[in-house]
């Protein structure tokens, strides 16, 4: 059976980083598949595939992008955010995945995630016990690692690592710097988003204590971890969370919301959870209590590229029978 892969997945974060890593270290022979366009429009699910309709073909993706005509397609659906995220066309992604992408699960038998909190979520969406979900968890670059004396900010700040999407809940931490006059913010998001969200700042007369920086490469990435006095994250969804790993990997706690699993999976008690997404006074006082506290953890273990490319090159081995 040949094993074709859907290599079009592209960036420094998200899926496209998964890509990045995943890919070259698998551990069986592959060919890319060639295919133009985008994975993520829900036209490309119906798109001609020439080989991988071949008898035998095995189509792995590392994203959510299905291909009905695929002989059978092997996904990492690394979370369902857009089925109930607010302020996303839910209605569209409902039916791409109601439609294409569980066609593809159920077709293939198995579908591979990224933390026991998705694995959980895909078990009630895909509603079919003869399909088998992966784990296969996340890795993280080696540059994010703690530094000794690190932490010698005479003005230390929080560090927020996102976008202003609203199930980021990036409006709360700006709600919170109102009261909490002794903290500072350094928010690292995509340069598209930095206009709309200094005008939010504004409005909240917080705009002297936020520092908006984009396009950093994992180097600087980790050194701004290492700097903090506290990674805030306060996401209401996440599949998986990996800026709270990249930040506990640093040495640097995160304060985070209680109610967002696969967050506090990862962060475990490295870190503070606050019990209401929206309560801007007791996140006021997270930020507070850490930037006063200025405390560090040990990193955690087992989230390792080479662990999860092998989990992922073991299950198309037993795909390919």
């Amino acid at each position: 059976m040949t094993v074709l892969v859907d290599d079009r997945y592209r960036g420094t974060h998200g899926i496209g980083r998964y890509a990045a890593e995943v890919l070259p270290r698998l551990t069986l022979p592959w060919a890319p598949l060639h295919l133009g366009g985008t994975p993520f429009s829900a036209v490309d699910a119906f798109r001609s595939v020439g080989a991988a309709a071949a008898p035998g073909a095995l189509v792995y993706s590392p994203g959510y992008g299905a291909l009905v005509r695929a002989r059978k397609q092997l996904l990492t659906l690394h979370d369902l955010i857009q089925l109930s995220a607010p302020g996303l066309d839910r209605w569209k992604f409902a039916a791409y995945y109601s439609g294409p992408v569980r066609n593809v699960v159920r077709r293939a038998g198995t579908v591979l995630t990224v933390s026991e909190t998705s694995a959980r979520a895909l078990r009630s969406w895909v509603n079919d016990d003869d399909v088998e979900i992966v784990n296969a968890g996340n890795g993280c670059s080696d540059a994010f690692h703690p530094r000794s004396g690190a932490l010698q900010q005479s003005d230390p700040y929080v560090l927020f690592v996102g976008n202003g999407r609203a199930h980021k809940n990036l409006d709360v931490v700006l709600d919170a710097l109102v009261s909490a006059r002794d903290v500072r913010l350094v928010a690292v998001v995509p340069e598209r988003e930095i206009a709309d969200l200094e005008t939010r700042a504004t409005q909240r007369l917080v705009d002297a204590r936020v520092r908006w920086v984009n396009g950093v490469d994992d180097e600087r990435l980790a050194d701004l971890y290492r700097g903090a006095a506290a990674t805030v994250m306060p996401s209401t969804l996440e599949g998986f969370g990996l800026p709270a790993l990249e930040s506990v990997r640093c040495g640097t706690p995160v304060v985070y919301w209680a109610g967002c699993e696969s967050v506090a999976e990862i962060v475990g008690d490295r870190g503070h959870a606050v019990s209401s997404p929206g309560d801007a006074q007791e996140w006021a006082h997270a930020l507070t209590d850490a930037v006063a506290a200025r405390r560090r953890v040990a990193p955690p273990e087992g989230y390792d590229w080479n662990r999860t490319a092998g989990i992922v090159s073991e299950t198309i081995t037993r795909l390919l029978g």
